[in-house]
C-alpha cells in the first residue's frame, strides 16, 4: 500500500488535475461548435480534441502550447466541416488563462504546500500557465513546462526533466511521486521513468474525454477521484502516525 507520507516532493500535471480543461476547452470552443448543424455533442469535441492536440504535439513538439492548440482549432473546424479566421484560431490558444481552476484544488494544494514541495510538469508554455497559477494560489517551487523541455508528454525527454528537476531541488527520484489526471500524458511515462503514481480521476472511471486512452497497460499506485480526497488521505495518514507514535 503507498504510504504518502513517505514521499516530500509531489509532481502534478496541471491541465485535467489542477485546472478544469475540458470545461475550459468546451467553453472555448462554444463559436466554432455554433456554426455547426447539429450542434455536436460536448464528448464528440472533447474526443477530436484529444485525437487532434495529440498528432499536433507529435508533429510539431517545439511549438508552444497556445499556438499549437490555435492549430488545432483550425484542424476541428475543417474536420467539422466549417470555417473560421485566423482570429479565431488565436482567440482559442489564447483561452488557456481563462481555463477554470477545478473547486478543491487551491484549497488542497495549500494543505499539501505545507507537507511536500509542489513541482509542475505541463504540456503548456510559460505565459499561458501564468495565469493558471493565479487561479490555483500557490507559489510552485519549480515549474517546466513542454516550453522549457521542448518536447510534449508521452515524450520520456518530460519525465527526464523533472527527474533532474527533482535531483536540482535536493531529493531522490523516490522520494518524489508523480500526481495527474491522464493516464497516456503521465501515467505511462512516469513509471517508465521509475516514478511512483497517484491518479486523480477526475472523469470518475468514465472513458474518452480530452485525453487519448493510453497504449500501454498502467496501473496507478493509488487512485482517488479528487484533489480533495488526495489531501484528506494524506492528513488522515499523518493523524494516524501521530496518534500512534509512527
Amino acid at each position: 500500500m503507498l504510504r504518502l507520507s513517505d514521499f516530500k516532493v509531489l509532481s502534478f500535471d496541471c491541465y485535467g488535475t489542477l485546472i478544469d480543461w475540458e470545461s475550459g476547452i468546451l467553453a472555448a470552443l462554444a463559436p466554432l461548435a455554433a456554426k455547426c448543424a447539429p450542434l455536436p455533442a460536448p464528448e464528440a469535441l472533447l474526443a477530436l480534441y484529444a485525437r487532434l492536440e495529440s498528432a499536433q504535439e507529435a508533429e510539431t513538439p517545439d511549438l508552444v502550447y497556445r499556438e499549437l492548440i490555435a492549430r488545432v482549432h483550425g484542424r476541428m473546424a475543417a474536420e467539422l466541416g466549417v470555417k473560421a479566421s485566423d482570429a479565431e484560431h488565436a482567440a482559442f490558444g489564447a483561452s488557456i488563462g481563462d481555463w477554470p481552476a477545478f473547486a478543491d484544488s487551491p484549497q488542497a494544494l495549500a494543505y499539501l504546500k505545507k507537507h511536500f514541495k509542489l513541482v509542475i510538469l505541463s504540456n503548456v508554455d510559460r505565459e499561458s500557465f501564468r495565469g493558471s497559477n493565479a487561479r490555483l494560489g500557490v507559489e510552485f517551487d519549480a515549474i517546466l513546462t513542454a516550453q522549457d523541455i521542448g518536447s510534449y508528454k508521452p515524450d520520456p525527454r518530460n519525465f527526464a526533466a523533472l527527474i533532474a528537476k527533482i535531483t536540482e531541488l535536493g531529493y531522490g527520484k523516490g522520494e518524489s511521486l508523480h500526481v495527474a489526471q491522464s493516464l497516456y500524458h503521465d501515467h505511462v511515462p512516469a513509471q517508465q521513468a521509475g516514478l511512483k503514481t497517484v491518479w486523480i480521476d477526475r472523469r470518475s472511471g468514465k472513458s474518452g474525454g480530452a485525453t487519448p486512452a493510453p497504449r500501454e497497460d498502467v496501473h496507478p499506485d493509488a487512485r482517488f477521484v479528487s484533489l480533495a480526497e488526495f489531501a484528506e488521505a494524506h492528513r488522515r495518514e499523518t493523524a494516524a502516525k501521530r496518534a500512534t507514535g509512527g
